[in-house]
């Protein structure tokens, strides 16, 4: 059956003026775990403006990014592809050459930027487009953005963001006056909005850590989940710049992490020796649940019935159903789907060495692939080459094959993998289909 949204879209939107297309904004978190919402269930973190967004939104609990890294996963949600498809599987060519970053990274940022892109679909019939925080494929113009933050100059410290990152932590006037400005001009706008939090260095002001330093957690929860709320209140702020001027009811909102995140005093597994990051195993960077899972929500008042669909939803899709919102047709080579016409099943993705990415060569740094059906959960691993200095430390990280129910065991703790040889080999087949190896 198909839900309120898209009878709205496939009746009405198609024929609407430029002037009533709908802004966009859309909402990145940095390094974020699924649960760690309000309104996904946990009841010590504080996030009561991306509380109140969710519930009056389309919200699929059962997000996945289809990368655990975020430079891979933001560039699949601007194509619409997969990382081996657009050809960004990690977050730099060689971190030891980090002096050749630029001559290195240019023949990937070139390649990346012949694919499709959701902000070019927009800019190119009429929108204007911003962008703030997180970016890693050169300038906001390479990318399509008409405004935006960040120079993207690595001889001037450009990489992930340079000054774009500034935006949330001091301040939002840079979107302020770009709203402003495509008001003037009675243009549509999009707005990237994806900002360094809660991602560290986690230094959250004195006032939000004070919430949280008497509630029994470890300390690096503790300034995590003081991050979380730190981010939750700028969206909340860009959430009231949209209502001051008159826009929220023509206004999309769009919510997504771009990975997951836990703290590494709060792992659930011992750290293996030599472990470095702040973050634990199995989160960040892993296919794991911790890595990959995410709520996803679009939100658009008068117009999207609020729901919490039970169906699964994928970072592709973001794509595909953005536009359609918008009114226009998607590109019909996307792997992704409308989320308000379509039901998704499965999903499936694919985690690479974080540190390093061979241009031309996808899967010659694949450490693992993985796909999601119904509460079935199975990865698998191969032997990708890996830079990273600890790859490979533990018992979990060199079992072959993986598979999990999900319904009863979310921490993804008991193989059944060898009880059940035909889902086993279904899956493989499936992965064999959307991952064809050389």
């Amino acid at each position: 059956m198909k839900c309120l949204a898209s009878i709205f879209v496939g009746l009405i939107l198609p024929v609407l003026a430029q002037a009533e297309r709908p802004n966009v904004v859309f909402i990145l978190s940095d390094d974020q775990g699924w649960e760690d919402y309000g309104f996904m269930g946990n009841e010590v973190v504080q996030t009561p403006h991306l509380d109140a967004l969710a519930a009056e939104s389309l919200l699929f609990k059962k997000g996945y990014v289809v990368s655990p890294l975020c430079r891979p996963s933001l560039a699949s949600m601007v194509t619409g592809l997969h990382p081996h498809q657009h050809g960004v599987v990690g977050n730099d060519v060689s971190p030891a050459k980090k002096l050749d970053r630029d001559a290195e990274d240019r023949p990937v940022r070139k390649a990346f930027h012949e694919h499709p892109s959701l902000i070019r679909f927009l800019v190119e019939r009429g929108y204007l487009a911003h962008q703030s925080g997180k970016w890693w494929e050169g300038t906001p113009a390479d990318g399509g953005f008409t405004h935006g933050m960040t120079h993207g100059d690595p001889a001037k410290g450009g990489r992930h963001g340079d000054v774009g990152l500034k935006i949330g932590r001091e301040g939002l006037a840079p979107i302020e006056d770009f709203i402003d400005y495509a008001q003037a001009e009675e243009k549509p706008f999009f707005l990237w909005y994806a900002p360094f939090l809660p991602h560290t260095p986690h230094n959250p002001p004195d006032e939000i850590l004070a919430k949280y330093e008497d509630k029994g957690l470890t300390e690096g929860t503790a300034k995590y989940y003081a991050m979380c709320e730190w981010f939750d209140q700028t969206c909340g702020e860009l959430i009231a710049s949209i209502e001051r001027r008159g826009l929220r009811e023509n206004t999309l909102f769009v919510y997504i992490c771009d990975n997951g995140w836990l703290a590494a005093d709060d792992s659930k597994i011992p750290l293996p020796e030599g472990w470095w990051p702040a973050y634990a195993p199995k989160s960040k960077g892993s296919p794991y649940e911790l890595g990959i899972r995410t709520p996803i929500f679009f939100s658009w008042d008068g117009k999207i019935e609020p729901k919490r669909a039970d169906s699964l939803a994928s970072s592709l899709d973001l794509f595909p159903t953005i536009v359609s919102l918008c009114g226009f047709e998607a590109p019909q080579n996307l792997p992704g789907i409308d989320l308000t016409s379509k039901t998704r099943n499965s999903v499936a993705g694919a985690a690479y060495s974080i540190h390093n990415m061979t241009p031309g060569n996808p899967f010659e740094t694949l450490q693992y692939s993985w796909m999601r059906e119904g509460d079935w959960k199975f990865l698998r691993r191969h032997d990708g080459l890996d830079t990273t200095r600890y790859a490979t430390v533990h018992d979990w990280d060199r079992v072959p094959v993986q598979l999990f129910d999900l319904s009863q065991d979310t921490d993804e703790t008991t193989n059944l993998a060898d009880e059940n040889p035909k889902v086993v080999s279904r899956f493989q087949t499936q992965l064999n289909e959307l991952f064809p190896q050389p």
